[in-house]
Protein backbone atom coordinates (compact mmCIF):
# COMPACT_ATOMS: atom_id res chain seq x y z
CA UNK A 1 0.00 0.00 0.00
CA UNK A 2 2.95 2.33 0.67
CA UNK A 3 4.13 2.85 -2.93
CA UNK A 4 0.89 4.34 -4.38
CA UNK A 5 0.59 6.59 -1.32
CA UNK A 6 4.15 7.83 -1.86
CA UNK A 7 3.48 9.08 -5.38
CA UNK A 8 1.31 12.12 -4.55
CA UNK A 9 3.57 12.86 -1.60
CA UNK A 10 6.67 12.85 -3.82
CA UNK A 11 4.90 15.17 -6.29
CA UNK A 12 4.01 17.57 -3.47
CA UNK A 13 7.57 17.47 -2.11
CA UNK A 14 8.99 18.29 -5.56
CA UNK A 15 6.60 21.22 -5.88
CA UNK A 16 7.60 22.50 -2.45
CA UNK A 17 11.32 22.35 -3.10
CA UNK A 18 10.83 24.12 -6.43
CA UNK A 19 8.92 26.79 -4.55
CA UNK A 20 11.76 27.12 -2.00
CA UNK A 21 14.30 27.40 -4.83
CA UNK A 22 12.36 30.11 -6.69
CA UNK A 23 11.55 32.00 -3.52
CA UNK A 24 15.14 31.88 -2.29
CA UNK A 25 16.17 33.76 -5.46
CA UNK A 26 13.45 36.36 -4.90
CA UNK A 27 14.44 36.71 -1.23
CA UNK A 28 18.11 37.27 -2.06
CA UNK A 29 17.24 39.78 -4.76
CA UNK A 30 14.97 41.78 -2.40
CA UNK A 31 17.63 41.79 0.35
CA UNK A 32 20.20 42.99 -2.20
CA UNK A 33 17.85 45.92 -2.95
CA UNK A 34 17.47 46.66 0.76
CA UNK A 35 21.19 47.06 1.51
CA UNK A 36 21.72 50.39 -0.33
CA UNK A 37 18.42 51.70 1.10
CA UNK A 38 19.64 50.94 4.62
CA UNK A 39 22.95 52.71 3.90
CA UNK A 40 20.98 55.74 2.60
CA UNK A 41 18.96 55.77 5.81
CA UNK A 42 22.12 55.88 7.91
CA UNK A 43 23.61 58.63 5.74
CA UNK A 44 20.48 60.77 5.94
CA UNK A 45 20.48 60.43 9.73
CA UNK A 46 24.14 61.55 9.84
CA UNK A 47 23.33 64.55 7.65
CA UNK A 48 20.41 65.47 9.92
CA UNK A 49 22.67 65.24 12.96
CA UNK A 50 25.33 67.35 11.25
CA UNK A 51 22.70 69.95 10.42
CA UNK A 52 21.63 70.08 14.08
CA UNK A 53 25.25 70.56 15.17
CA UNK A 54 25.90 73.49 12.84
CA UNK A 55 24.86 77.00 13.80
CA UNK A 56 23.95 78.29 10.34
CA UNK A 57 23.49 81.76 11.80
CA UNK A 58 27.26 81.76 12.54
CA UNK A 59 28.23 80.87 8.95
CA UNK A 60 28.17 82.79 5.63
CA UNK A 61 24.99 80.83 4.86
CA UNK A 62 23.08 82.99 7.38
CA UNK A 63 22.18 85.31 4.47
CA UNK A 64 19.84 82.60 3.13
CA UNK A 65 16.62 82.83 5.11
CA UNK A 66 14.89 79.59 6.07
CA UNK A 67 17.87 77.58 4.80
CA UNK A 68 18.03 75.30 7.85
CA UNK A 69 14.28 74.71 7.74
CA UNK A 70 14.41 73.89 4.03
CA UNK A 71 17.35 71.51 4.46
CA UNK A 72 15.65 69.81 7.40
CA UNK A 73 12.45 69.41 5.39
CA UNK A 74 14.40 67.96 2.45
CA UNK A 75 16.20 65.45 4.68
CA UNK A 76 12.95 64.49 6.39
CA UNK A 77 11.26 63.94 3.03
CA UNK A 78 14.17 61.81 1.78
CA UNK A 79 14.10 59.73 4.99
CA UNK A 80 10.35 59.13 4.62
CA UNK A 81 10.86 58.09 0.98
CA UNK A 82 13.57 55.54 1.90
CA UNK A 83 11.49 54.14 4.78
CA UNK A 84 8.55 53.83 2.38
CA UNK A 85 10.68 51.87 -0.09
CA UNK A 86 11.90 49.58 2.69
CA UNK A 87 8.32 48.89 3.77
CA UNK A 88 7.50 47.98 0.14
CA UNK A 89 10.43 45.55 0.17
CA UNK A 90 9.06 44.00 3.36
CA UNK A 91 5.85 43.22 1.46
CA UNK A 92 7.94 41.26 -1.05
CA UNK A 93 9.71 39.39 1.76
CA UNK A 94 6.33 38.65 3.33
CA UNK A 95 5.14 37.15 0.01
CA UNK A 96 8.17 34.84 0.00
CA UNK A 97 7.52 33.79 3.59
CA UNK A 98 3.81 33.16 2.88
CA UNK A 99 4.49 31.25 -0.31
CA UNK A 100 6.95 28.88 1.40
CA UNK A 101 4.71 28.48 4.48
CA UNK A 102 1.69 27.61 2.34
CA UNK A 103 3.62 25.04 0.31
CA UNK A 104 5.13 23.38 3.37
CA UNK A 105 1.84 23.25 5.23
CA UNK A 106 0.16 21.69 2.15
CA UNK A 107 2.81 18.93 2.09
CA UNK A 108 2.37 18.20 5.80
CA UNK A 109 -1.40 18.11 5.38
CA UNK A 110 -1.02 15.58 2.56
CA UNK A 111 1.46 13.55 4.61
CA UNK A 112 -1.01 13.38 7.50
CA UNK A 113 -3.78 12.24 5.12
CA UNK A 114 -1.50 9.49 3.73
CA UNK A 115 0.14 8.55 7.06
CA UNK A 116 -2.05 5.46 7.60
CA UNK A 117 -1.03 4.06 4.21
CA UNK A 118 2.70 4.64 4.78
CA UNK A 119 4.85 2.25 6.75
CA UNK A 120 8.04 3.36 8.50
CA UNK A 121 10.28 1.92 5.78
CA UNK A 122 8.50 3.91 3.05
CA UNK A 123 9.03 7.14 4.98
CA UNK A 124 12.67 6.54 5.95
CA UNK A 125 13.98 4.74 2.87
CA UNK A 126 16.52 6.59 0.69
CA UNK A 127 17.41 5.79 -2.90
CA UNK A 128 20.19 6.86 -5.29
CA UNK A 129 18.07 9.73 -6.60
CA UNK A 130 15.74 10.50 -3.70
CA UNK A 131 16.36 11.35 -0.06
CA UNK A 132 13.89 9.86 2.41
CA UNK A 133 10.47 11.45 2.88
CA UNK A 134 11.24 12.08 6.55
CA UNK A 135 14.49 13.91 5.65
CA UNK A 136 12.75 16.04 3.06
CA UNK A 137 9.91 16.97 5.41
CA UNK A 138 12.48 18.03 8.01
CA UNK A 139 14.42 20.13 5.45
CA UNK A 140 11.24 21.88 4.36
CA UNK A 141 10.40 22.66 7.97
CA UNK A 142 13.90 24.11 8.49
CA UNK A 143 13.54 26.33 5.41
CA UNK A 144 10.07 27.50 6.44
CA UNK A 145 11.30 28.32 9.96
CA UNK A 146 14.32 30.22 8.63
CA UNK A 147 12.29 32.53 6.37
CA UNK A 148 9.60 33.03 9.01
CA UNK A 149 12.16 34.07 11.65
CA UNK A 150 14.14 36.22 9.21
CA UNK A 151 11.03 38.07 8.10
CA UNK A 152 9.90 38.66 11.69
CA UNK A 153 13.30 40.01 12.79
CA UNK A 154 13.58 42.37 9.83
CA UNK A 155 9.99 43.56 10.21
CA UNK A 156 10.55 44.21 13.93
CA UNK A 157 13.70 46.20 13.17
CA UNK A 158 11.89 48.38 10.62
CA UNK A 159 9.01 48.97 13.02
CA UNK A 160 11.40 50.44 15.60
CA UNK A 161 12.67 53.09 13.16
CA UNK A 162 11.31 56.60 13.54
CA UNK A 163 12.28 59.47 11.21
CA UNK A 164 13.01 61.67 14.26
CA UNK A 165 15.16 59.10 16.14
CA UNK A 166 18.57 59.71 14.57
CA UNK A 167 20.46 57.23 16.79
CA UNK A 168 18.22 54.37 15.69
CA UNK A 169 18.45 55.41 12.03
CA UNK A 170 22.25 55.69 12.20
CA UNK A 171 22.63 52.21 13.71
CA UNK A 172 19.99 50.65 11.40
CA UNK A 173 22.37 49.56 8.56
CA UNK A 174 24.64 47.68 11.02
CA UNK A 175 21.71 46.07 12.82
CA UNK A 176 20.11 45.06 9.51
CA UNK A 177 23.36 43.46 8.36
CA UNK A 178 23.73 41.62 11.67
CA UNK A 179 20.44 39.80 10.95
CA UNK A 180 22.02 37.99 7.98
CA UNK A 181 22.19 34.27 8.53
CA UNK A 182 24.66 32.95 5.97
CA UNK A 183 24.81 29.52 7.62
CA UNK A 184 21.06 28.98 7.35
CA UNK A 185 21.03 30.22 3.74
CA UNK A 186 23.94 27.89 2.86
CA UNK A 187 22.08 25.04 4.54
CA UNK A 188 19.04 25.68 2.32
CA UNK A 189 21.27 25.83 -0.79
CA UNK A 190 22.86 22.50 0.24
CA UNK A 191 19.40 21.02 0.71
CA UNK A 192 18.38 22.14 -2.79
CA UNK A 193 21.50 20.41 -4.15
CA UNK A 194 20.57 17.22 -2.27
CA UNK A 195 17.10 17.16 -3.81
CA UNK A 196 18.07 18.31 -7.34
CA UNK A 197 18.06 14.76 -8.80
CA UNK A 198 14.82 14.02 -7.01
CA UNK A 199 13.14 17.18 -8.40
CA UNK A 200 14.21 16.32 -11.96
CA UNK A 201 13.24 12.64 -11.75
CA UNK A 202 9.88 11.61 -13.16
Amino acid sequence: MSKPALLPLHQALKKSFQSVENNQKVWRSVLADCSPLMVSLGNLAEQSRALSNVQISNTPLRDFPDLEEKLRFKLSLATDTVLGKLHDKMSSLQSVRDSISNQVSAVFQLYEQQADSLDLLAVTERSATAPSVSDMLEWLQDAERHYRQQFLRRKTLLQTLRPDDLSLLESAPKRWKSLESATAEDHITDTLCKVSFFIESQ
